[in-house]
């Protein structure tokens, strides 16, 4: 089982990846295209900067997000932005309960740290999308890769896949191979995936 500190620390390690991996992002890349067939670039940092970052404060502080919500804009320092948001974020964090009781659909209840790991899952997945897209995945942390798998192999249903959902089908990767190779065929992407 992984501590309050522990889960905070990954967190922490998946938001220094991720905005790693935006300072890297080279100049002119904005409309290149990435893993994730509806967004570019640009699209896709939007979508961590301005929707993941903002939900991820709300269900921190035990609240619901709107996860329909759309997007707030991208200032034009990405990674300002983003590191504004992180920052926030951990704020957030720190101060709060992991222990605490939160809601869940459906009537259920667990714990608010538990939101914490959909959180790593999130910005590990990204990550790698921007990095395949921009010549970055050599430098991806591991960790943050097979915790995201563990926690998803418990969380993604069958239901949760298909056209106009969250996540593709699965894609077959060989037990062992690379751990963001397992996390990008599990949550639907082509491991091999080029820029085109």
């Amino acid at each position: 089982m992984t501590s309050d500190a522990d889960i905070r620390g990954l967190l922490e390690r998946a938001l220094g990846q991720a905005a790693a991996v935006i300072a890297a992002i080279p100049p002119g890349a904005a409309g290149a295209a990435t893993p994730c067939p509806a967004w570019d670039v640009r699209a896709l940092v939007r979508h961590v900067v301005g929707q993941d970052l903002r939900n991820f404060i709300a269900v921190a502080r035990g609240e619901n997000a709107d996860w329909q919500a759309p997007a707030d804009e991208l200032d034009a320092d990405w990674l300002a932005a983003f590191q504004s948001g992180a920052d926030r974020l951990m704020a957030v964090w720190w101060a709060a309960d992991p222990g605490q009781p939160v809601a869940l659909p459906g009537g259920a209840q667990a714990p608010l740290g538990s939101r914490a790991d959909q959180q790593i899952a999130e910005l590990a997945v990204h990550s790698w999308d921007l990095g395949m897209a921009t010549g970055q995945r050599a430098s991806l942390d591991p960790a943050l890769a097979e915790h995201a798998l563990a926690w998803s192999r418990r969380m993604l249903r069958p239901e949760y896949r298909g056209p106009d959902r969250a996540f593709g089908a699965e894609v077959p990767v060989p037990d062992d191979a690379p751990a963001y190779d397992r996390m990008a065929g599990w949550f639907g992407r082509d491991p091999g995936w080029t820029p085109t």
